[in-house]
């Protein structure tokens, strides 16, 4: 299975701002069954990519 276009951009968004800020990106995930995609950044952030692209972080859609 392969992510969406909308899904590629925002994740290269998602790592570039990460890199600006010096954080590291410790797992990134495509899920199967939900089709999202999950990263973890350091120990404590998580950010999750929709199939249209949409992030969803701390409990917020964006």
């Amino acid at each position: 299975m392969e992510p969406t276009i909308a899904q590629l951009k925002s994740l290269y968004r998602v790592c570039v701002q990460t890199s600006n800020l010096l954080k590291a990106i410790n797992m990134t995930r495509l899920d199967e069954r939900t089709r999202c995609i999950y990263i973890i950044v350091e120990e404590t952030i998580e950010i999750e990519i929709d199939i249209d692209g949409g992030l969803t972080y701390d409990g917020i859609t964006f």
